[in-house]
């Protein structure tokens, strides 16, 4: 259950990045299709997130101190246009058209994914 509830708050946070960065689209027809691409991008981005971001703090860990975390910006906009590749890879409808808009759009998936976890009770992990 907690990675059903995983993947639905990565869709609502990827929603949320979508609505408010401009350089984020979804070309999705209807709200039906819509709803499907949002949850397939979010089990590919917490796909990503599980299996690349433990690998990256870890060869990375210098970076990590030297920055005093701030190179998690940077890591997560990263993570974020790995996964809008990796949707790419798989036809699915979503385009990123920079790294600013990646960058953006990984701030508001980290404070929205970490809102919704709060409410709802995900492990954030």
């Amino acid at each position: 259950m907690s990675i059903i509830l995983r993947v639905v708050i990565n869709a609502v946070a990827l929603w949320a990045a979508v609505y408010f960065v401009q350089g984020l689209d979804v070309h999705a027809g209807t709200l039906g299709e819509e709803a499907v691409v949002y949850l397939v991008l979010g089990l590919i981005f917490g796909l990503v997130n599980a299996v690349i971001k433990p690998i990256v703090k870890t060869v990375g860990c210098a970076f990590y101190a030297l920055t005093l975390g701030l190179i998690a910006l940077v890591v997560n906009a990263l993570l974020l246009m790995l996964t809008g590749w990796i949707a790419g890879l798989f036809n699915i409808p979503f385009e990123i058209a920079g790294f600013w808009p990646a960058f953006w759009g990984a701030i508001i998936v980290a404070v929205v994914s970490w809102l919704l976890s709060l409410f709802l009770g995900g492990r954030d992990e």
